[in-house]
């Protein structure tokens, strides 16, 4: 038998070298550069967004410009109010103050759009949870009641709210008509509904495990609900605060009807009274007025935003 001799060992074979001669390759006919943009792709993609931004900063600072542009001018007339006013002063803020009762006004606003809002969440928060975790008679009936209710709007009710006030300011004239705490009362009834709803929403989103975990170790309903349940639904209770501030604190139709002494009346109402005469004609007063009434709405959003971030933050990640 004959073996065939073994090859002795070859050597690697060379890289290939690459040769340019035949010139660089060519890409793809319209292919752009890697990393560049084309102008018109990006403003179909991106830029359109920027110009539609701009055009409603514009469209929302205007009003606030034309504002304070007339809360400048010394001649306290729109007519010839300009954009940028020339000699601007601020005699209108002064006049504001010395021939008017804003101040009063503006304490009687935030007493009665404050008091009504944390009352308003306070009760609301109570029969949120009452709906969401118990079961009892009536509890369908009830919420399908404040439900029905919020189609309809307030003022059909102020014929009814007229008539029940005037007994009630014969029987306690400290909650009846041109009294802050009778407006206070009546912002705090027509808010009770939407809050609760909207609570029980966010209470219906919390697992049932933990308040029947806090019940087998001994705890109350009380305690279950302000230990354990409130700090989970910070969101909604900054939520519905915020809606019920700018709603009371900013409501003029049902304010008209219940204040009528200068003393007891709101923002609303006393700055309606500054242009509603034929004599009463400075709207350069009634715009440093209308300037000065946006302050409470602003800081109160910037506040309680900074709850509802950090609440829905934590909420976020909880597991």
């Amino acid at each position: 038998m004959t073996t065939r001799p073994s090859a002795g060992p070859q050597a690697p074979a060379a890289p290939a070298v690459r040769s340019d001669a035949a010139g660089p390759r060519v890409g793809r006919p319209g292919a752009a550069v890697r990393g560049g943009r084309h102008p018109g792709r990006w403003f179909t993609q991106v830029g359109w967004r920027h110009v539609v931004g701009v055009l409603a900063v514009a469209f929302s600072l205007f009003p606030i410009l034309f504002v304070l542009s007339a809360a400048l001018n010394p001649l306290g007339t729109l007519s010839s109010t300009e954009l940028l006013p020339t000699g601007a002063s601020l005699s209108n803020f002064g006049d504001l103050f010395e021939r008017t009762e804003f101040g009063r006004w503006f304490l009687n606003s935030l007493l009665v759009a404050g008091g009504a809002s944390c009352a308003s969440i306070f009760l609301s928060s109570l029969a949120a949870y009452a709906f969401s975790r118990m079961r009892f008679a009536g509890r369908r009936f009830g919420l399908l009641t404040l439900l029905l209710i919020q189609m309809f709007p307030q003022f059909l009710a102020i014929v009814a709210i007229f008539l029940i006030f005037t007994r009630v300011t014969d029987l306690w004239p400290s909650i009846g008509f041109n009294t802050p705490w009778g407006l206070l009362l009546l912002y705090m009834g027509g808010a009770l509904g939407m809050n609760t709803w909207l609570m029980k929403g966010f209470f219906d989103t919390l697992p049932r495990e933990l308040d029947e975990s806090a019940t087998m170790d001994g705890a109350s309903h009380a305690q279950v609900f302000f230990r354990i349940m409130l700090p989970l639904v910070a969101p909604i209770l900054a939520v519905t605060a915020l809606l019920s501030f700018i709603g009371t604190i900013n409501e003029f139709m049902i304010a008209n009807v219940f204040l009528t002494d200068t003393g007891s009346k709101t923002l609303a109402v006393g700055m309606f009274g500054l242009v509603a005469g034929e004599r009463n004609n400075n709207f350069g007063i009634f715009a440093a007025g209308t300037l000065l009434t946006a302050v409470p709405t602003v800081l109160v959003f910037q506040l309680l935003q900074r709850y509802i971030v950090s609440g829905l933050t934590a909420g976020a990640v909880k597991g």
